[in-house]
């Protein structure tokens, strides 16, 4: 392993932008290409564009440092036109072989798949990974850690953004561990009965409660009320949507018209995998394990479907299903759609149609330092095998201390203490630890 991606193990980052891919991993490939992924499409979402306007001399060193471990000839910071504090930031610091590739504004522009092809032109193969066409993709706050990382310095803490249904919308650093409950009472936020809070985009991600505990993949925290078409429809379950699909699909296309890995020419037709489910899954195999290929946009229920059915929400349990048997999708990469830049979704519609417009604003970054408490500390906050403690209970531990380890022979991340303090309890999938305290 090259010293670079060593060191990036050593401090345990992963992909900050949702997926937590351990990012010594990457590193370890040879590229051609790295790209910056700074797209930030999910609305209401301000952090990576932030980082970069204020952390540019660190955004770019990790650029430098990434490229020097794959060996890639190019660097690309992929960003949107109206992120003019973060191009201006930028622009100056840029070495010879690097670029800022201005993304149009749209949704999905952050699926990396998408973000490749909209900054390179080349087509990731259905199924397959950036690196099978030379690019390595790196979220804006895994590019500074990667340079922290070079300091010494490991992962205890992201930046995030709270917004939504909030007194003071803000991006925020948040400590590893700490309670989703803790970190919104830093926007004012006091947690009742009429609220949810969706853990990352207002799309794709996860309906949590208070108690969920910050992970180096949260990417944010939307606070919106129960009553909110949003959070009614995540809260939708998969038998009630498949008898609204048997009773009411029509079989338009327009899901699978607008699908954009679709558009790309990835064999995706979510208006077959509809038809196939609706009928007990008959249908050409290739086209159920297309499933796979989803990227869980949700372009196909909040855009595409003008009866409320969920084509992704089907995906998802498919891929599951197909995962667990261990099934592979091995289809060819087909042409791209000739109307595909005109089937780009505008970020302003999604915010529209997602019923957020009254919700968008400013969310000013604050660097300030601060500890919980308590926290407790996942041991799989990333693709893999879960960490394994290195600590007993009683123990008394500092921030950045390693706390628990890869497992021999496995894909994983190091975890690192985010406060100094006593160990109180270990379990089988997190650390809890006690700020100060009596280590008995």
């Amino acid at each position: 392993m090259n010293p670079i991606a060593q060191k990036v193990k050593e401090a345990g980052v992963v992909g900050a932008g949702g997926a937590g891919f351990p990012t010594h991993v990457k590193l370890t490939s040879q590229a051609e290409i790295v790209i910056i992924n700074g797209a930030e499409c999910e609305p209401l979402l301000k952090t990576d564009q932030q980082l970069a306007a204020h952390y540019p001399e660190q955004l770019v060193h990790g650029l430098q440092f990434a490229m020097e471990a794959t060996g890639a000839r190019e660097g690309v910071i992929a960003l949107k036109a109206k992120y003019k504090s973060a191009i201006k930031a930028l622009e100056p610091l840029l070495q010879k072989n690097m670029r800022i590739a201005i993304l149009p504004d749209i949704y999905p522009a952050g699926d990396e798949v998408m973000t490749i092809w909209l900054t390179t032109g080349r087509r990731v193969p259905p199924g397959g990974l950036p690196i099978n066409i030379g690019v390595v993709v790196q979220n804006i706050q895994t590019a500074i850690q990667i340079y922290q990382a070079q300091q010494g310095n490991p992962v205890t803490s992201r930046f995030l953004t709270v917004a939504g249904k909030v007194p003071k919308p803000i991006t925020l650093r948040g400590p590893l561990g700490t309670s989703v409950k803790d970190v919104l009472k830093k926007a004012g936020v006091e947690l009742s009965s009429d609220l949810a809070i969706i853990d990352g985009g207002p799309v794709m991600g996860k309906l949590v409660d208070g108690h969920k505990a910050v992970a180096k993949t949260t990417g944010g925290l939307i606070v919106l009320p129960k009553t909110h078409p949003l959070i009614q429809s995540k809260e939708k379950r998969l038998e009630a949507m498949l008898r609204l699909a048997k009773t009411v699909c029509e079989q338009c296309q327009r899901c699978t018209e607008l699908c954009p890995r679709h558009l790309i020419g990835h064999g995706l037709y979510p208006h077959l995998l509809i038809r196939a489910v609706n009928y007990n899954h008959i249908g050409d195999p290739q086209i159920l394990t297309g499933a796979l290929l989803c990227s869980e946009c949700g372009v196909c229920e909040k855009i595409a479907c003008p009866v409320e059915i969920s084509p992704r929400q089907v995906n998802v349990a498919l891929k599951q299903k197909l995962r667990a048997q261990g099934v592979k999708y091995s289809g060819s990469l087909h042409n791209v759609d000739p109307m595909a830049e005109y089937r780009l979704i505008p970020t302003s519609r999604m915010l529209q149609q997602l019923g957020l417009k009254d919700y968008y604003a400013e969310a000013p970054l604050t660097t300030e330092e601060w500890e919980p408490e308590e926290v407790n500390i996942s041991l799989q906050q990333h693709i893999g095998a879960p960490a394994k403690p290195l600590v007993q209970v009683g123990d008394r531990v500092v921030r950045g201390q390693l706390l628990a380890d890869i497992p021999e022979n496995a894909l994983g991340a190091k975890i690192h203490s985010s406060i100094d303090g006593i160990v109180k309890e270990i379990g089988p999938d997190a650390i809890r630890i006690i700020k100060g305290g009596d280590p008995k």
